[in-house]
């Protein structure tokens, strides 16, 4: 493992630090659909997404965009989205197949795109 790419944490979630760990994960998106999550610690909206993402159980790639604000940019760039925090990015074969919001972002919308994405 490299030092953008961190270890499990609590509920599934793969702190991502740089554009190297954002890589690896991707790399995993040939074989089954990838979920990237650009959590804010300081809003409250965002705090509701990220309680919506703990009821998954699959592995979610987590940005924290105080933390990792160049990597943030590098996903706005590399999907063409505008920013928006809290944003679920699922990604299947390096291309972004579905993407939500705020208050879109719940564990069954998310259950529901990445069964479509595979």
């Amino acid at each position: 493992m490299n030092a953008g790419f961190h270890s499990m944490s609590d509920h599934g979630f793969i702190e991502l630090h740089d554009a190297p760990g954002l890589d690896e994960l991707m790399s995993q998106s040939a074989e089954q659909p990838v979920i990237l999550f650009k959590h804010s610690a300081t809003c409250g909206i965002s705090a509701r997404a990220y309680r919506e993402m703990t009821k998954l159980e699959k592995r979610v790639g987590l940005v924290t965009v105080q933390k990792a604000r160049a990597l943030s940019n590098e996903i706005e760039s590399r999907f063409a989205l505008p920013h928006e925090t809290p944003q679920v990015l699922i990604v299947r074969d390096g291309k972004l197949a579905w993407a939500a919001s705020h208050f879109r972002i719940t564990a069954d919308a998310v259950t529901r795109a990445v069964e479509e994405a595979a």
